[in-house]
């Protein structure tokens, strides 16, 4: 019997990071038994910080970064389909003999769709914070820092 996969290589980086681009976490991928576990991925990816790295995992942290940021974004557009998906929000009420008398709103279907959305936001949001984050950044950043330009003012007295 073969085991799972913990040798690098970027055929198999790939596979996860187009897996992971099409909205699919970590832990789902690493479940299949084609793929290394979760924690060998995550070894890549911080060999991959180092300066004596194999260039192909220096690659991979890249790539599994990008492919992070880039499922903040498939979230981000599933959660205007869960949003927009009404079915099963009603349920069709039916009296003691089974006669139809009417419809009733679904609410445990209504409150999971809004957990589904609000899980989808909260990780989102810590993907690309830029993007999704709830913070508005009031300091600049070393691509456009924040200048503040102090002008003298005179009050009414001239003082």
């Amino acid at each position: 019997m073969v085991g799972r996969p913990t040798k690098f290589c970027p055929e198999l980086a790939d596979a996860i990071c187009s897996r992971m681009i099409e909205g699919e976490s970590l832990r789902a991928i690493c479940r299949d038994d084609d793929m290394p576990s979760a924690g060998t991925v995550l070894r890549w990816v911080g060999e991959g910080e180092r300066e004596d790295a194999d260039p192909d995992k220096q690659i991979f942290r890249n790539q599994y970064a990008r492919a992070t940021e880039a499922r903040a974004d498939y979230f981000a557009e599933e959660m205007l389909d869960i949003a927009d998906d009404g079915s099963n929000d009603w349920m069709e009420r039916r009296d003691a003999d089974g006669k139809k008398v009417g419809w009733q709103v679904n609410g445990e279907n209504i409150q999971r769709s809004r957990l589904r959305v609000d899980a989808r936001k909260w990780n989102a949001a810590r993907m690309k914070p830029k993007k999704y984050g709830d913070r508005m950044a009031i300091a600049g950043d070393d691509d456009s820092p924040l200048r503040i330009n102090v002008k003298s003012w005179e009050g009414e007295s001239g003082e």
